[in-house]
């Protein structure tokens, strides 16, 4: 993914460089160094990015478990969950809100959601 593309795609998402950073699960700096063409866009970064506009415009909720359904969730409309609509997903999502994995690593977060039901009602 070249910058180029990389700058549309976040304008596609309607995210700032620090919003996108967060969902990405990586620093401001790498995503100005993306947009900016010092860095190459990683291919796990460009997989999750892809996925986010995929789901964006994937809005069917009917035959989905949702994490906001699950957890009873009252902030589900600040959560990037809840916005791009994959709440089945909330396991792959950086920046979600639940409140058993905000603030908590990548390992820290998955380890939580192996317990969840959200993720294991997918296995």
């Amino acid at each position: 993914m070249d910058k180029d593309l990389f700058a549309k795609a976040r304008a596609s998402l309607g995210k700032t460089q620090k919003e996108l950073a967060q969902l990405l699960g990586v620093s401001l700096k790498a995503v100005q160094s993306y947009e900016q063409g010092w860095r190459t866009v990683p291919l796990h970064i460009e997989r999750q990015l892809f996925f986010l506009l995929i789901n964006q415009r994937s809005k069917d909720l009917k035959k989905r478990h949702c994490c906001w359904q699950f957890k009873k969730c009252n902030v589900k409309h600040q959560c990037p969950a809840w916005e791009f609509q994959s709440g089945h997903l909330c396991w792959f999502l950086s920046g979600t809100l639940c409140n058993c994995s905000s603030g908590k690593t990548g390992k820290e977060k998955m380890d939580n959601c192996r317990q969840c039901p959200v993720l294991t009602s997918l296995l």
